[in-house]
């Protein structure tokens, strides 16, 4: 039996904990915050009794079937899709972008072939390499579809023009040739039927797990354990001495009001001219509940600065520069694994970060088993 150490209650610390916990090891797991979930934290308002993403909305979607029954050992699940709306110009459509909101766009009522040739003209294929955002949407959809749903948006989220964004940030351009309004792909959809914190809860709810809240880690406090396992941000168990990675981070501007205020989850607002990125109103992510209140959450994007709660990693050119020091500094450390969204500076949706807690786990106790240095990162951040 050893002691090992877990930096951050969030997802990343409570699987890789259960997983030391369950073959017999003594685990604590620390954290700065109240509450155990990080940003997948959810809570009940005092006023309307409506479930909280008090951090921002998250919906579990996964094609892992083991991180789908992993999840459900936990928590009952209850079914959910994500349709998502947006405003622009004057009118609300449906996204991701689809044959509706194609045919509502243009004025017209064409079918799913004559919409891909529809749209194949409207494309700019002179650019044959997209490197940018900007140039990645205009290729693929042309520049009024870009201008609508996703330049104002985008400049919005990111604080800076779309042509100074990488392609990579629209990998995958989500336009459909049918009626298919699901925001997901996935098999595997829905919500925890109690809340994310409820469920993180179940995860670390083990006689070898100690867990300890409104705790900050100092690296002096490696020493007494075997191990540490941090999914802090990366710069910041180095005390920022390479400077601070970028992140943007997020303000909610919380309201309530009477019945039902827009009708549905999640409402975008992609003109630039409206200073907020969205509007989401949480009863709706909980279907199966009936509140005559509901609670609406307005939500702005800005640069993180040293106070405020990171999201999302920018990892444009700079940060890279500065990520690859880091990387440098932690592989000379020994004693410490990093893991999770802020310990490899990557964005990572839920399931992905289970499905890394687990394997983190099961090639950490292959590592000691052998005998075999154990790595500083289990998935490499570059």
């Amino acid at each position: 039996m050893k002691n090992y150490l877990l930096v951050g209650a969030g997802f990343s610390g409570a699987v890789i904990g259960r997983e030391l916990a369950e073959v017999g090891h003594q685990v604590t797991i620390v954290d700065s915050r109240s509450h155990v979930a990080g940003n997948c934290h959810t809570e009940r308002d005092p006023d309307t009794n409506v479930m909280l993403h008090v951090y921002g909305p998250h919906i579990f979607h996964t094609d892992d079937q083991e991180v789908w029954e992993y999840v459900n050992r936990f928590s009952s699940f209850k079914d959910y899709t994500n349709r998502v709306k947006t405003t622009s110009r004057g009118q609300v459509f449906s996204l991701p972008i689809n044959l509706h909101t194609i045919n509502q766009f243009f004025g017209k009522t064409l079918r799913p072939d004559e919409a891909k040739a529809f749209i194949e003209q409207q494309a700019d294929t002179s650019i044959e390499d997209p490197k940018t955002f900007e140039e990645q949407a205009l290729r693929f959809v042309g520049n009024d579809l870009y201008e609508a749903f996703f330049k104002g948006y985008t400049q919005k989220q990111w604080g800076c023009h779309p042509s100074k964004l990488p392609a990579s940030i629209l990998k995958r351009l989500p336009v459909r040739f049918n009626y298919n309004d699901n925001y997901f792909f996935h098999r595997y959809q829905g919500m925890p039927e109690h809340g994310y914190t409820r469920l993180v809860e179940g995860i670390l709810d083990h006689p070898n797990i100690t867990v300890k809240l409104n705790t900050r880690f100092e690296r002096s406090q490696a020493q007494d354990y075997d191990h540490v396992f941090f999914s802090g941000p990366l710069d910041g168990f180095f005390d920022y001495e390479q400077g601070r990675l970028g992140y943007r981070t997020l303000d909610f501007e919380k309201f309530t009001d009477k019945g039902d205020y827009q009708g549905c989850a999640v409402m975008n607002y992609g003109e630039e001219e409206v200073p907020y990125t969205r509007i989401t109103e949480h009863k709706h992510f909980s279907p199966w509940e009936e509140h005559e209140g509901t609670v609406c959450y307005k939500e702005y994007s800005r640069e993180c600065g040293p106070d405020d709660i990171p999201y999302y990693p920018i990892r444009l050119v700079e940060e890279k520069e500065m990520l690859g020091n880091y990387i440098a500094l932690a592989n000379q450390t020994t004693g410490v694994s990093f893991v999770g969204r802020l310990g490899t500076y990557r964005y990572l949706d839920m399931d992905v970060t289970i499905r890394e807690g687990l394997d983190a786990a099961r090639q950490f106790l292959s590592h000691v088993e052998r005998g075999e240095t154990v790595p500083a990162f289990f998935v490499q951040p570059l």
